[in-house]
């Protein structure tokens, strides 16, 4: 396999495991409140059981399928890939961290959570692999109602927090602040990811010349 593939899903892979250990730090915090998307999933494993990251695949292939009926096409491997791994990923980082009882705890977790989102979501980003569900279903209204990102994915998130809510899943302030503040990291953390992985290709490819021209020399 090509070495620069290879980087490409180390990233895509590497930033979903990110990703999901900050949601996961996340909903650790959750007195303060999560993030929309898993304010629902909280709600719905609440109300009927089974684990938020099942929760979290269940939605995202209802989101999935129907994205693929309106469009008429199939999305990417990616995007099955990230469907299934970020939520079997939450239920092992839910499982694998402590409980946190005080709300100084749950405050410090929280923010991490935040931070650690943000990153992960430039790193699995980063390659171009595949969109998320939730981000292709942001993608299809921007492009059949003409409307802007930021409006759609604002009207998306409230939507899903609202009905979330209504299920039981834990709103506030952290809801708020995951809203707000994850696109301002990713502004960063994204252009900060692609660098490095296209430093990391051009170093492979480098180092394959060195080696080429070292090979003819020998000869």
């Amino acid at each position: 396999m090509n070495k620069n593939l290879v980087w490409r899903w180390t990233f895509f892979i590497g930033g979903m495991l990110i990703l999901s250990l900050g949601i996961s730090m996340t909903i650790k915090g959750q007195r303060l409140g999560i993030g929309p998307w898993d304010v629902l999933h909280v709600g719905l494993y609440r109300n009927f059981g089974l684990t938020i990251g099942t929760w979290g695949i269940i939605t995202g292939f209802i989101i999935v399928v129907l994205t693929a009926a309106i469009l008429k096409e199939w999305p990417k491997i990616g995007t099955w890939l990230n469907m299934i791994l970020i939520g079997v990923f939450i239920d092992l980082f839910n499982w694998l961290l402590p409980e946190f009882t005080t709300l100084w705890g749950q405050s410090i977790i929280f923010a991490l959570g935040v931070i650690v989102m943000g990153y992960g979501i430039g790193v699995y980003v980063s390659p171009n692999i595949g969109a998320g569900p939730r981000d292709s279903l942001m993608l299809l209204f921007v492009e059949k109602l003409g409307i802007s990102v930021k409006k759609i994915r604002t009207a998306i998130e409230v939507i899903v927090a609202v009905f979330g809510w209504l299920l039981g899943g834990p709103v506030g302030i952290g809801t708020v602040l995951v809203a707000l503040l994850i696109g301002q990291f990713v502004h960063y953390t994204l252009p900060q990811s692609r660098r490095l992985l296209l430093k990391l290709m051009r170093e492979e490819d480098e180092g394959a010349l060195l080696e080429s021209e070292k090979c003819e020399a020998q000869a």
